[in-house]
């Protein structure tokens, strides 16, 4: 219950001045929205209205009771605002989302098609993409951006020139089209961008020097929408310091000086490796990124006596006005702590058996089902599950973090992605975004190899695979656990070209009849797959194949209720040396929800992403297609099914 305060007679209290102020202006808006403006229906506007007025008025109330905006999000879980003050009526609209800063707030609300919006800085309503969107100045305009997507609203996008869809000159075979690859030599781990000035800066180990050579060191590239990129070249080269070369770290921007290389430098701390003996170094840039000075009291950390002593991923832990390091050790992920990026001191470790030499560990929190009241952290690191019939991947655990110690929640791992080739992965927020859509979701990036055959694929002008696409990760409760979802990062649309589909239709072993067909190696598939109460199938399979035969597919057991993926008749797979893991078929369950399975499915010349029903489970593999036009198929392995949907849209070239 709230104190108490009298006022003097015949003065108002601040309260009911609010009260009296939001009465007038829900007059105005109320009135407003019956006289919809151009291109909005009347039904729409009025519900829009009154919702976000309901908004305004719970923000108005928040700040006069708690001295504070919330955050609030109808179909993704957050109810901070309500619990400011009171419930938010939501009556005739789709979805609604407050999001909010230290001085103000934007609201947008759905209804049908539409979308309208309104701020803390004005009174009026106005429709998504009318115009723009007044918002208070401690918002950035890509976090209103980032709002209206996740409500509907496409971002603008001119689609891709006819020239971006064809083959660069001089392409080899299996080069990607739209995948992050070094034009030649040799690529491994990703180190986890960063963003200065708009513009993210990425970096990945490369070696110059292979196969004759070894050792790494930081290849650059820049992005503004992390699908499009720019070489810069090598930032922080190997071999120059007598402490080894440049393996896996991190990146942060530091903003507050700690370090002492001035407000905003680009701190990087990574492993280096002399004659075995694995240290951390730091180096620093003061020119956004582009170049790096080292330290001159390398190494920042010394070797204790650790045969695996590496890949040092740092974060800001402002609840504790601390930077946290996660090292992998072995079988341990040990926990170090500093305050100014320099000196290291260690605070505890978490062991992990039954998965081999742990490496890349990642420390994040996400909130569990959009809910800020289900903050929760995440511990991640790159394991060998051979020991559970798997490959390697990434495995991670939810738990908590109080500044010292992570407790997990559960001693089982689960896995970031179930196909043979996703590995090394990183994570990272958006700065420009606010709180509450940093914890709702984040970025995330993987090397699509693996070491069992890392050296053995038939590429020519290039080695070590690629990356992965970006992703967008978030925490779901599936199956009554945590669970890490992915979806592709929105920026992939700008690639997407016309779309075909095919209507619903009989699968059987002769196929579904006439499909797309592919005009190249670059492509997305949704596909929609139904067992209904006539069908005497189980299997469905998506067949990827050339002239030569089909050489990957992509499939759903309803039987399982697992999705598949197998490439044994890939051009890879003849070679007598590839080592066996190459062959093997990878499988992940994830029931039909209400009966039906989605499959979304990205290809590009030698690899397969597949996101199943919504991104509850992943699988990246490499593929690599044999010699001839493409074609796809949909067929059952016995039996009918149904296919209730199937589209197919070419993608464009980023490089």
């Amino acid at each position: 219950m709230r104190d108490l305060v009298r006022f003097p007679q015949g003065m108002l209290s601040p309260r009911a001045i609010w009260i009296v102020v939001a009465a007038a202006a829900l007059a105005v808006l109320v009135a407003l929205a019956l006289v919809p403006t151009a291109g909005t229906r009347p039904a729409a506007g009025d519900h829009a209205a009154k919702a976000l007025m309901n908004i305004a008025d719970a923000q108005a109330e928040a700040m006069v009771s708690q001295s504070r905006y919330g955050s609030y999000w109808l179909s993704g879980g957050d109810r901070t605002l309500e619990k400011l003050t009171d419930p938010i009526r939501t009556e005739g609209v789709a979805d609604l989302r407050s999001i909010e800063c230290a001085h103000g707030w934007v609201a947008a609300a759905r209804v049908g098609d539409d979308v309208a919006i309104r701020s803390s800085v004005e009174d009026r309503v106005v429709r998504a993409g009318t115009g723009e969107v007044v918002r208070p100045a401690c918002m950035s305009s890509e976090a209103v951006a980032s709002m209206l997507s996740d409500l509907g609203v496409p971002r603008e996008a001119s689609s891709p020139p006819a020239s971006a869809f064809d083959r660069p000159d001089g392409a080899s075979r299996f080069r990607p089209s739209y995948h992050i690859t070094p034009g030649k030599n040799w690529m491994n781990d990703p180190q986890r961008p960063i963003l200065v000035d708009g513009l993210w800066h990425y970096y990945y180990l490369y070696n110059a020097g292979y196969p004759q050579e070894n050792g790494t060191e930081w290849y650059h590239l820049t992005s503004t929408d992390l699908v499009h990129w720019k070489d810069e070249g090598v930032a922080i080269a190997k071999y120059k310091n007598g402490l080894g070369d440049i393996e896996t770290g991190s990146a942060v921007v530091d903003h507050e000086n700690s370090a002492g290389f001035g407000a905003g430098a680009v701190i990087a701390v990574m492993t280096q490796q002399d004659q075995g003996i694995q240290r951390q170094s730091l180096f620093y840039s003061t020119d956004n990124g582009y170049s790096f000075a080292e330290y001159e009291k390398n190494p920042i950390m010394e070797n204790p006596g650790q045969p695996h002593w590496r890949d040092p991923k740092i974060i800001r832990d402002e609840a504790h006005g601390q930077w946290v390091m996660a090292l992998a050790e072995g079988g341990k992920i040990g926990m170090y702590t500093s305050t100014d990026l320099k000196a290291w001191q260690y605070a505890s470790g978490i062991e992990r058996t039954g998965l081999g030499t742990l490496e890349c560990p990642e420390l994040f929190q996400l909130d569990l089902d959009g809910d800020p009241s289900k903050r929760t952290w995440v511990l991640a690191a790159s394991a060998n599950g051979s020991e559970e019939g798997f490959t390697t991947g990434v495995a991670y655990w939810t738990g908590t973090w109080d500044g010292t110690r992570f407790t997990a929640t559960d001693e089982a791992h689960q896995w970031l992605d179930a196909g043979s080739d996703f590995y090394a992965a990183v994570t990272w927020d958006d700065p420009r975004l606010t709180e509450s859509q940093r914890m709702s979701s984040r970025h995330a990036i993987g090397w699509m190899n693996n070491w069992a055959y890392a050296r053995q694929l038939p590429t020519e002008d290039w080695h070590g695979g690629a990356d992965s696409m970006v992703r967008d990760i978030s925490l779901k409760t599936i199956g009554g656990k945590p669970t890490l979802v992915s979806s592709p990062t929105a920026a992939m649309k700008s690639l997407e070209g016309p779309v075909a589909t095919v209507g619903e239709r009989r699968m059987t072993q002769d196929g579904a009849g006439q499909l797309p067909v592919p005009e190249g190696g670059a492509y997305r598939l949704d596909v929609t797959l139904e067992r209904t109460a006539g069908d005497d199938g189980s299997v469905a399979r998506i067949e990827l194949g050339s002239e030569q035969g089909t050489f990957a597919t992509v499939g759903y057991d309803f039987e399982s209720e697992s999705a598949f993926i197998s490439r044994e008749e890939d051009a890879a797979a003849g070679n007598a040396e590839l080592h066996p893991d190459y062959r093997a078929s990878r499988r992940t369950a994830s029931p039909p929800r209400e009966g039906k399975v989605e499959l979304t499915i990205f290809v590009d010349y030698s690899s397969i992403e597949v996101f199943v029903n919504g991104g509850e489970k992943t699988m990246t593999s490499l593929v690599f297609p044999t010699a001839g036009a493409p074609t796809i198929k949909a067929v059952t392995a016995e039996g009918s099914l149904k296919l209730k949907s199937f589209s197919y849209r070419r993608l464009a070239s980023t490089h």
